[in-house]
């Protein structure tokens, strides 16, 4: 099975595509070049088939593959704990903000789960490794609701680490936070919590938003460093 996805990988590999993405994703390796529409399709496909084989006998040789495996792991339809225990190993395997950002994304949470996965997520926000701090902070934008948006602001106030795609994150989820809750949000800006980069960008987020009424983003501005 695992010869057979590798060729099919292979197959649907764009060249040009391979520079675009190169540049777009420094760090991520051995780029192959396809497009995610064509991986998300491959993985919907492997999802609803032998999907247990495959992950147990999945390469990481390229970019590609590895993403691949978090899309899988996002798709199957699996009992929360062992779903949770899927995406725990393959948070080890993340390397780059494209890899983080699409496997979060790809995520479902049912209301249901909702509160197991939010225990789930608690001990990555006090990890030191940048992408494992990324990943719950990226996940964060699944509980944008609320019944969560105060403790979104504390856990965030907290965290304390000089990597950047740790802080952009931040500042992403500050601006999406400001399109529900924008009273909300401008009052935790105006606490300045957040190192001056973070929140200087936060701010950018929101001023480059189209979902943010133009009041708002004044308001935001005034708080910047």
């Amino acid at each position: 099975m695992q010869s057979e996805i590798k060729k099919q990988l292979y197959t649907l590999a764009d060249l040009k595509y391979q520079k675009f993405s190169q540049k777009l994703n420094p760090d991520g390796k051995n780029i192959l070049g396809i497009r995610l529409p064509d991986l998300r399709k491959l993985a919907k496909q492997i999802a609803k088939s032998e999907w247990e084989s495959y992950l147990r006998t999945a390469m990481d040789d390229h970019f590609e593959e590895i993403l691949l495996q978090g899309l899988v792991i996002g798709y199957i339809s699996i009992p929360i704990e062992k779903h949770l225990q899927l995406i725990k190993n393959f948070i080890h395997k993340i390397d780059n903000w494209a890899t983080c950002d699409t496997f979060c994304g790809t995520i479902k949470i049912r209301a249901e789960d909702r509160a197991i996965v939010w225990n789930f997520l608690q001990p990555f926000f006090r990890d030191s490794r940048p992408f494992f701090l990324r990943f719950a902070i990226v996940m964060l934008f699944k509980f944008i609701n609320k019944g969560y948006i105060d403790i979104i602001f504390t856990i965030i106030s907290q965290i304390r680490h000089d990597n950047r795609y740790v802080k952009l994150a931040i500042a992403w989820l500050v601006g999406e936070c400001c399109v529900y809750f924008p009273e909300k949000t401008i009052e935790f800006l105006k606490s300045k919590f957040l190192d001056p980069r973070t929140q200087n960008i936060a701010i950018r987020k929101i001023m480059e938003s189209f979902r943010i009424p133009f009041t708002e983003k004044i308001l935001a501005k005034q708080y910047k460093y």
